[in-house]
């Protein structure tokens, strides 16, 4: 049974969906932000506790990257969840997630780096 939804931001037209796929849809949405916060965490660890030895260029190099990465996520996961809205909605198929193939590859690259300079702060201060 669909209800309308006068309320309903971008199109009062479109019916309620079934409320377990507006759930699943939201489940999925605070995934990407818990994914985003983790990325943050790694940023400040990175700044904080990486030597100095490291090199400042390193620490916050590093860190920043981290840092845009978890930007970047945070606000794929709300276009996500706006494009599977509508899809559900409009009870067409669900967007091809991109974003995904773009974020695990960064996230490889960035923890292969980041593998790196530990490895060579450490054998620096031997």
């Amino acid at each position: 049974m669909t209800v309308s939804t006068p309320n309903h931001p971008g199109d009062p037209d479109l019916p309620e969906p079934d409320y377990r796929f507006t759930l699943a849809n939201e489940r999925t949405f605070l995934a990407w932000q818990r994914t985003s916060l983790g990325l943050l965490a790694a940023a400040v660890a990175i700044i904080q506790f990486l030597p100095d030895s490291a090199g400042t260029f390193t620490r916050y190099g590093l860190g920043g990257l981290f840092g845009a990465l978890a930007t970047a996520t945070s606000i794929s996961g709300i276009l996500r969840w706006r494009a599977n809205d509508r899809a559900i909605r409009r009870d067409a198929p669900l967007p091809q997630p991109r974003v995904l193939t773009a974020v695990s590859v960064v996230l490889a690259v960035l923890g292969v780096v980041t593998l790196t300079a530990a490895l060579v702060t450490a054998s620096l201060n031997r």
